[in-house]
């Protein structure tokens, strides 16, 4: 094993032989070896079959590092299959300490070497496996490579060594004319037609992707149980259309109508049909103004065309009818086409669901999203490109510090530097960005800031255009044709809010944050602008120039992908450089702007009324300045703040906004004492554990009473199995009879329950008759069934009802395993019982010194073990201690439940459940430690974030 001897203030590693597996995974990667071994090295010495610009970008920094440090290196690599990039070898030339070489292959001979090694004081470290320089080869595709720590004069290291320069001296130095021939076999390569060049597309070929698989699998469920909507929320480029179209081959619906708001993508949406149903005898035809083929079997309409020309259709023309763009619904026009058809089926798909003045998308759908994919779950699945951000420490002649970031005048005035625009440029030149044409968006604060950057990048010989909102659309598809034409020489686009969402332009390979981000949702909007696939694209560079502003730490919010943080989770996530992200995706801060932003969230408190005050007014402005009246207002918009935070704060949503907006009407609502009790009872379920309580009442928000059987068929709608023992626990809950007598004082009883029938009292009934209050009742409702579905998905997870990994406070496991008691005698010593079902609720750290003190009786081993301590009064010749003890023979179920700290900013902590342990070993008594192996492995994320301290 490693030795670390710590000397003269210098990291010495004594070492001796010794072997070990790199793979890419949450553990760990390739890459993240590679750079810490640059960062300490002395030389180095590469050889790899073929390097892409994709995997060298990541290692440009770390090159630089080492060329400030007089760390000297040599690559080698080959022209084997052709796979090495030419600008990949031209990037490697400009490092002075870098000598570059290149091993010419024929067809006879092959060059398949992928080894890394690193020259130390008295050691060698050899990596040497299956992985080539690409950004998926150093971060996310299967490979094992094998790292091998030796000593200067052993006989491996001068075998290696002895090898490495036979290859060296066999190969020719990349001068400027072998990589111009290369250059050119490369381009009669791609203009020479090949096999290869065909993609097979036959229908019976094309199958969906785990994203269409779901979609369509709950599309299924919905109508099985009756439902004739459903909704689909997915980011652009993620494949809804082909969604659709697999959706409808399985429903093989006889007459179609695919309704779109822009004529340029329905001849695609219509092709796309096409191609999947080919032999069918089914027709399809166009209706637009310039088509008239409203007699197809399926037909895609414009829906200008169909809004003219209604009546030429039968109301019951289609059996299924799909509305894309669908937050676009909402409209007069599109509410007087879908009132006017009796479809047996309507689907909507939308990348954003916005809020209109005049309707709720969700609501127009009622409610059922069979479907929701985020920018990290499009990440995960490979919907999208992968993107390589940095984040860059903006220069010391932009200060922020005393700026309002909404106080845009001042904000362009400072950004406005001639000095930033050099350095934006000479970060722009050395990451580059995939491909020769750079096609790049770059966000400005103001219009003014947008002419300053358009005219001192002209100046400095670069192509640019401003685009802003007062530009005609026929002059912005102008510009966008020009960026994408490879033959055009506009390279940059700079904008002012108008690509924040909604435009498309698959082939944009780099992008430009010259602003100072206010909101998660426009940084996570700008960000996807970029990411749709294209065949050009492998990637997207994102450049953020980082500065000083107060509000630094959004970006971190943006990054790290979760709505539901905490400041301990962000820190570690930020600490870890987002191990987190997904698949090739790359963050990478420099070590300023990740201290800036450390230092912020460490300052701000996050459960604060001024936190929430200023999430709550930056959400309202981008909610186009109108009050979010609604839970289900922050579905709309990926990075949206967790209202939940703010319910917590005031015991219902509505009380919160009353309050922050001062708003009189509001307020006179929450006079009504049992409405605003109500509100409050339902609010305080959420974020809901189990969805069956607000399937019920939402039942009852049309019905009077419901019975068990017809229950279990509403909450099916949902989930895929149901058992009548939690249905029947849920009526309980429900009637309050695990209330106590503290609680039905302060608590609307909402329904009865009978033995028979579970029915609304008089008191909920005449909240929902009143106009002015159903809206709020139905959104909780709505709200807490969307969120749990997104979070939990439609899987059964027994009973007790825990899914891996989730928060849960101690109360839950009352409910979640249908205690029949009190719920909140559910709480104690950590250690809760029912039945044969143990809970163990745990703290990692004790005090409130969260840095200096922590009970090491409780901790991870490793992330298979967990070592924790039982109650002081618990003796192992108990019952309780033998159940604990030998808990497996016995039938006992110990469940975990950790949190790593009890308060963060003044607010209670809930626990990560992360399975069940079985006790392997023990030791003591009053208390006994005991070692458990937990039946899942803790994933490293997770982890890392139990056991890093930042």
């Amino acid at each position: 094993m490693d030795r670390e001897i710590l000397l003269s203030g210098q990291r010495r590693v004594e070492r001796v032989k010794e072997e070990r597996l790199i793979t890419n995974s949450s553990r760990g990667n390739l890459l993240k070896e590679l750079t810490t071994s640059l960062q300490e090295c002395q030389q180095f010495y590469f050889s790899v079959a073929f390097i892409n610009f994709s995997g060298l970008q990541l290692l440009l920094d770390s090159f630089k590092d080492a060329e400030l440090r007089g760390v000297k290196g040599k690559v080698l690599t080959s022209t084997y299959l052709n796979f090495t990039e030419v600008k990949a070898l031209e990037k490697i030339k400009e490092f002075q300490n870098i000598q570059l070489k290149v091993f010419v292959t024929d067809r006879e001979i092959g060059f398949h070497t992928k080894v890394y090694i690193f020259e130390y004081e008295d050691y060698y470290k050899v990596i040497v496996g299956s992985s080539n320089i690409t950004q998926s080869a150093l971060k996310s595709n299967i490979e094992w490579n094998v790292e091998i720590v030796t000593k200067r004069e052993g006989t491996f290291i001068q075998d290696v060594l002895s090898e490495y320069q036979q290859l060296w001296d066999s190969s020719n130095h990349a001068d400027d004319d072998l990589i111009s021939r290369y250059e050119d076999l490369l381009l009669r390569i791609k203009q020479t037609p090949t096999f290869q060049s065909h993609v097979l597309e036959k229908g019976e070929y094309i199958v969906p992707n785990r994203m269409q698989r779901k979609a369509m699998d709950n599309l299924e469920r919905l109508r099985y149980y009756g439902e004739k909507k459903a909704l689909v929320i997915s980011a652009t480029g993620t494949g809804k259309t082909y969604m659709s179209a697999f959706d409808v081959k399985n429903y093989q619906p006889k007459r179609l109508l695919f309704i779109v708001h822009r004529e340029e993508i329905l001849k695609k949406a219509r092709d796309t049909f096409k191609n999947l149903m080919t032999n069918r005898g089914i027709s399809f035809g166009l209706f637009t103004g310039n088509h008239k083929e409203q007699h197809a079997d399926y037909v895609f309409s414009t829906i200008q065309t169909l809004t003219q020309r209604l009546h030429e259709f039968e109301r019951e023309a289609f059996d299924y009818i799909i509305v894309d763009e669908a937050h676009h619904a909402t409209s007069p026009s599109y509410e007087r086409v879908l009132n006017y058809f009796t479809p047996d089926f309507l689907l909507g798909m939308t990348a954003t669901p916005e809020r209109s003045d005049h309707q709720n998308v969700f609501e127009l759908f009622d409610h059922n999203v069979a479907m929701e994919v985020r920018l990290h779950d499009a990440l995960e699945d490979e919907l999208i490109v992968p993107f390589h951000y940095f984040g860059i420490t903006d220069i010391d002649g932009v200060d922020l510090r005393d700026v309002d970031v909404d106080d845009v005048a001042e904000v362009t005035k400072r950004l406005k530097v001639n000095e930033r625009v050099d350095f934006i440029i000479e970060k722009m030149e050395f990451y580059s960005q995939e491909g020769e044409k750079r096609k790049c968006l770059g966000f400005c604060a103001s219009i003014e800031h947008g002419e300053f950057m358009e005219r001192e990048f002209n100046r400095r010989g670069y192509h640019t255009v401003l685009l802003h909102g007062g530009h005609s659309q026929s002059y912005r598809e102008q510009v966008v044709n020009r960026l994408e034409d490879d033959q055009d020489e506009l390279e940059i686009i700079f904008s002012v809010d108008i690509f924040n969402e909604g435009v498309d332009i698959p082939s944009v390979n780099s992008v430009l944050m010259l602003r100072p981000t206010n909101s998660p949702i426009v940084f996570i909007q700008q960000l996807g602008r970029g990411l749709r696939k294209h065949q050009d694209k492998t990637f997207l560079t994102v450049l953020d120039f980082i500065g000083n502003h107060s509000k630094v730490y959004l970006i971190a919010l943006a990054l790290n992908g979760s709505r539901y943080y905490d400041k301990e989770s962000l820190k570690v996530a930020i600490a870890t450089g987002f191990q987190n992200i997904p698949g090739a995706t790359h963050i990478q801060m420099d070590e300023i702007a990740k201290d800036r932003i450390l230092a912020q969230i460490d300052q701000e408190n996050f459960n604060s009324l001024k936190y929430l005050k200023e999430e709550y007014f930056e959400f309202k402005k981008l909610n186009q300045g109108k009050v979010p009246l609604y839970l289900v207002d922050y579905l709309t918009f990926d990075g949206a703040p967790n209202p939940v935070k703010f319910i917590d704060r005031d015991k219902s949503y509505l009380q919160f906004v009353a309050k922050v907006e001062k708003d009189e009407s509001l307020k006179k609502l929450l006079l009504d004492e049992t409405f605003e009790s109500v509100l409050k009872e339902l609010s305080s379920k959420l974020p809901l554990k189990r969805i069956h309580e607000f399937v019920i009442l939402k039942y009852l928000l049309t019905h009077d009473t419901i019975r068990l059987n017809q229950a279990a068929t509403e909450i099916l709608k949902h989930v895929n199995h149901v058992d009548q023992d939690t249905i029947l626990h849920a009526f309980h809950y429900l009637n309050q009879d695990y209330y106590d007598s503290m609680q039905k004082k302060g608590k609307e009883q909402l329904v009865g329950w009978n033995g028979t029938v579970l029915a609304k009292t008089e008191a909920f009934q005449a909240v929902l008759n009143k106009p002015e209050f159903r809206p709020f009742i139905e959104d909780v409702l709505h709200y807490g069934i969307f969120r749990y579905e997104k979070e939990y998905g439609h899987h059964y997870y027994g009973v007790p009802h825990f899914k891996l990994y989730e928060q849960y406070q101690m109360i839950d496991a009352a409910l979640l395993s249908n205690y029949q008691k009190t719920h909140t005698a559910f709480r104690g010593s950590g250690l809760l019982t029912n039945g044969n079902n143990y809970f163990l609720f745990i703290d990692l750290h004790k005090e409130a010194d969260i840095k200096e003190s922590i009970n090491y009786q409780d901790e991870f081993l490793s992330e298979h073990y967990f070592q924790w301590q039982t109650p002081n009064a618990t003796a192992p010749g108990s019952e309780r201690g033998k159940n604990i003890i030998y808990n497996k023979d016995r039938g006992i179920h110990l469940h975990l439940f950790v949190r790593k700290y009890k308060q963060l900013d003044g607010k209670i902590e809930p626990y990560i459940y992360i399975g069940k342990g079985n006790t392997v070993e023990f030791e003591g008594e009053k208390p006994i430690t005991v070692k458990l192996k937990l039946e899942h492995k803790i994933p490293a994320n997770l982890y890392r974030e139990f056991t890093e301290r930042v």
